[in-house]
């Protein structure tokens, strides 16, 4: 039996938003399920979606950035990542623009590295990960103004073999940070492949170009 993720339509009976905000949509959405046709009724988050870029240089050292997060009331180690929420941008143009804006770098070459669904109970949020390597560190003139906690953003290089033993120690939490981290890990282990950068991702959500 092959593993893979597939489309399912349920009848929908009714749909509602509860709350709006520029990032995500809270919905209530009530449907028929099953053989039974019994009438469930969910409310998830109707998300913008995101990229997350794992940037590795010459010395196989992955880029980690550590950032303040509200909810958590946590300094969070994790690669940089941004939302797609600049109308008709394709996904890998917004992780180059977010690998500028929040690590000060720039990539030659770019691989799709892992897609996910940050919280598929909840949330319909998706994130591309992306590996970037040939990096080049943007001139002082040419670095982005950043506000909020991003302001306070700290970097450091971390050979992978560190960033594994960090991940399996519980040292670092953000997803995309673990699952980029693990799935270089699996590359270059041999036990899987990197696809290609604008590789296809038939039912994103959002339906967005890669």
């Amino acid at each position: 039996m092959a593993v893979h993720d597939s489309p399912a339509e349920h009848p929908l009976l009714e749909a509602k938003t509860l709350q709006t905000t520029p990032i995500y949509e809270l919905v209530q959405e009530t449907f028929r399920f099953g053989a039974a046709g019994e009438t469930l009724t969910r409310a998830f988050l109707k998300h913008l979606s995101a990229v997350a870029v794992l940037a590795v240089d010459e010395q196989d050292r992955v880029l980690l950035i550590r950032q303040y997060r509200h909810p958590l009331r946590q300094n969070m180690w994790e690669i940089p990542a941004g939302l797609l929420d600049a109308e008709g941008e394709p996904m890998l143009d917004a992780a180059a623009r977010e690998l500028h804006e929040e690590a000060d770098i720039s990539a030659d070459t770019w691989h799709t590295l892992a897609d996910f669904h940050t919280s598929p109970g909840a949330s319909n949020e998706a994130i591309r990960i992306y590996l970037a390597s040939g990096i080049t560190e943007t001139p002082e003139a040419d670095q982005h103004a950043r506000e909020g906690e991003e302001a306070e953003i700290e970097k450091t290089w971390l050979p992978l073999p560190e960033a594994v033993q960090a991940v399996l120690a519980g040292q670092i939490h953000n997803p995309s940070a673990v699952t980029g981290i693990l799935a270089l890990h699996a590359v270059r282990t041999g036990a899987g492949k990197l696809r290609e950068p604008r590789a296809p991702w038939a039912d994103h959500p959002r339906g967005i170009t890669p």
